[in-house]
Parts: C-alpha cells; structure tokens; sequence
C-alpha cells in the first residue's frame, strides 16, 4: 500500500531541523539533490512529534520524525515552530535479506506531506 492518510491531530509538530533541500550520494560518492519523476528537487523537514497531553493519561515521551516535502515550504519554519502537516500520509518498506529472499531484513515507515502550516513563532531558548 502506498500513500496512506494519516490523522496527526493528536500530536504536536515542533521543527528540529529546518526544511532543507533532501540529498544522497551519487554513485561518484558527491552529493547531489533528491529529484522526483518531473526533475523537480525534494525537502525533508525534522519534526518532534509528541502526543497531546489527556486528563488522566499520562503522554509520552514524543520521537523525532522525517518529513519529506515535494517543494521547499517557503519562510518561517524555523527550529523550534510548531507546525501542522497539510496531507500528510505515511508509507511501507520492506527490504529483502540477501540469503533467504523469502524472509525479510528490515522493514519500516516513512512519511510525507504536500505542505506545512505554521501553527506557532519558534520557540525561544530563556536568557
């Protein structure tokens, strides 16, 4: 399955890593831009995701997620914004083992997003 809708409103979207342009290694071992089918370069964005606080339920601890974006979300997503994903969908992978094609070596998640909505200013650090 591909694409599959997810609802992220119980969560809160605080950026860690600002949207940057998403790169890999070329066979050359140089870095060079992520491209989808049309040549048009990707994002990716790192978010802490943490459950919304319940009465009488006690929330987690959060986790950091990867975000990917199919164009650069524009201006003030800085570290620390809380952010809202519009579209947001996650997907499966499975990779093979190398010995025994039958079973499988790894397998997980990832997500992506049309866009991203600021729902905050960045969060300051005291003085």
């Amino acid at each position: 399955m591909r694409d599959i809708p997810v609802n992220l409103g119980g969560y809160r979207l605080m950026v860690t890593e600002e949207p940057q342009m998403k790169m890999r290694l070329n066979d050359a071992g140089e870095q060079e831009p992520v491209v989808d089918r049309d040549g048009v370069a990707q994002f990716v964005v790192m978010l802490f995701a943490k459950a919304k606080p319940l009465p009488g339920v006690r929330s987690g601890r959060g986790e950091e997620i990867k975000v990917n974006l199919p164009a650069d979300p524009g201006d003030g997503f800085a570290e620390g914004t809380y952010v809202e994903l519009v579209g947001a969908v996650v997907n499966t992978f499975e990779i093979p083992d190398k010995d025994d094609p039958r079973k499988i070596a790894q397998a997980g998640i990832w997500f992506k997003a049309d866009g991203l909505k600021s729902l905050s200013k960045p969060v300051t650090e005291a003085a």
